[in-house]
């Protein structure tokens, strides 16, 4: 029987799916500490997947960990959000597709 070494953080029910296809994983429980550093990780991870296969079940994941990294962090989503409008109200959305050349700035 092969052993495949992953040391990475999963979904809750990775387990239970790996178990249900016949397979056996042995698993811990991170502390919060490395909780936080496993959901930076799996955020590069999953980042370098969607700028491979730039599709929306990668985006889906992105978005997945947002969440969780939010709340591991103290906030909460409405909280987020709250953010992420403030901020698009203040500084606009990206919408527009505008790319920024260069500033000349005045000189006193």
């Amino acid at each position: 029987m092969a052993v495949k070494i992953y040391n990475k953080l999963v979904r809750d029910l990775i387990p239970d799916i790996i178990e249900e296809s016949g397979g056996e994983c042995r698993t811990r429980i991170l502390s919060d500490k490395e909780y936080l550093e496993m959901i930076d990780a799996k955020l590069d991870e999953e980042l370098a997947e969607y700028h491979k296969d730039q599709n929306i079940e990668e985006l889906a994941d992105l978005l997945e960990l947002i969440q969780a990294a939010t709340v591991a962090r103290g906030y909460t989503l409405e909280e987020l959000e709250s953010v992420r409008a403030e901020k698009a109200k203040k500084r606009g959305e990206f919408e527009k597709k505008i790319f920024l050349i260069d500033v000349t700035e005045k000189v006193n």
